[in-house]
């Protein structure tokens, strides 16, 4: 799906224009425990400048080597990752957003862009005859499922919008109020897509990111009318304190689809810049578990999104059921992603893919991540070890 790109945000939101790209999601570290690699040396640091390896990672070029710091031998390895692993990799990037209040009025709501990378340049060449395991499979593109709209009210469904600022203007992806599991009833955890907080290979989380839980519930602002901020946040305007994305987004992470989006996912500990005293959770009313390792051929997932560009323009909550997922891999070493067909466009970024679990819960298992130029599909990285322990740090902070 059509969308704008971290990298080229700036020139894309100064322009007012959209850019070609995909929808609004990466992994984390999970249970084992290798060391971080050492430090990079002099010649590992000329390396990085250029491209070249380090600890067996191929790396792209023009990485600052602050970067670096704590990267594991392989990506492999960080699969084994132990909280302390996580821990230590996050206190090397840490992340800055300080509360200005009131900093988001409707008219700055309004104004931002979707923040989406664009469509792969070259897709993978399905795989034929099919292969034993999901390992690299890419299948057909499944047929398109035309978007409807979520009934109003919105309040006690999960959803909402991100907003945020980076270089050149500011921008806004969808999300999904999420299951603690250190703080059950009471979370205020929020899930979304990597390139919806992060600008990706060297750069740097955005600014001013806030989740706002039912956007729009009323329809106040719907076509095209003005309507005050508590029309549009309800439910108040929730700040991040706290945010995770996988290592490979932060070092790989560029303006196409590419084996970064397989990792294409992150997680926002958020506050209410009012207090109220209550929770995320129990101020929206719900908050969905994450289905790790959910299994693929027993899936029938539903995404959940606010569009922006056209025929859609940003107000309105849209839904896709798009059954059963096909796959895409561009790095048959990494998770396989889930993709559906869906004519959602730029705006869905980052927002929940929905299914049923075996006692009957819905669970979120993937996020909106690119989408093609045509608006008939949208992926998204499919959650597993990596994820679950991006989602156990940040829980346990």
């Amino acid at each position: 799906m059509p969308t704008i790109h971290r990298s080229a945000l700036a020139a894309a939101l100064a322009a007012g224009t959209l850019l070609a790209v995909t929808a609004c999601g990466p992994d984390g570290p999970a249970g084992g425990g290798t060391s971080p690699a050492p430090p990079p040396s002099t010649e590992s640091t000329q390396a990085a400048g250029s491209g070249g390896v380090i600890g067996g990672i191929p790396l792209p070029s023009g990485l600052p080597t602050s970067l670096l710091e704590g990267l594991p031998r392989s990506w492999d390895d960080l699969k084994k990752w132990k909280y302390e692993d996580w821990d230590k990799w996050a206190s090397k990037h840490v992340f800055n957003n300080p509360v200005v209040k009131d900093f988001w009025d409707p008219d700055k709501m309004g104004d931002s862009k979707p923040a989406d990378p664009a469509p792969p340049t070259a897709k993978p060449a399905p795989a034929t005859p099919k292969p034993a395991t999901d390992d690299g499979v890419t299948d057909p593109d499944p047929a398109a499922v035309k978007a409807v709209t979520v009934p109003r009210p919105y309040l006690k469904q999960p959803s909402g919008k991100v907003f945020f600022s980076a270089q050149g203007g500011r921008g806004n992806c969808s999300a999904t109020v999420i299951a603690d599991p250190q703080h059950p009833g009471k979370s205020n955890l929020v899930w979304t897509a990597g390139h919806c907080v992060h600008e990706g290979k060297g750069g740097n989380f955005y600014k001013d990111l806030v989740f706002v839980p039912a956007y729009n519930n009323s329809g106040a602002s719907s076509g095209g009318k003005r309507a005050p901020l508590s029309e549009l946040a309800p439910l108040g305007t929730w700040w991040a304190d706290q945010v995770t994305t996988s290592p490979q987004w932060m070092v790989e992470g560029g303006g196409t689809g590419n084996a970064a989006n397989q990792y294409d996912f992150a997680v926002m500990r958020v506050h209410n810049q009012n207090d109220t005293g209550k929770s995320l959770e129990e101020t929206v009313g719900s908050a969905v578990p994450v289905w790790f390792d959910a299994p693929r051929d027993q899936l029938k997932v539903s995404a959940v999104g606010y569009p922006l560009a056209k025929p859609f323009d940003g107000q309105e909550l849209y839904k896709c059921d798009g059954g059963k997922p096909t796959r895409l891999s561009f790095d048959a070493k990494r998770p396989t992603m889930l993709t559906i067909g869906c004519t959602m466009t730029q705006g869905a970024s980052g927002g929940g893919w929905f299914a049923t679990m075996p006692d009957g819960r819905t669970a979120l298992v993937s996020n909106t991540s690119i989408g093609t130029q045509e608006h008939t599909s949208l992926s998204g990285p499919y959650l597993e070890a990596v994820a679950r322990q991006a989602l156990d740090w940040i829980s346990k902070k």
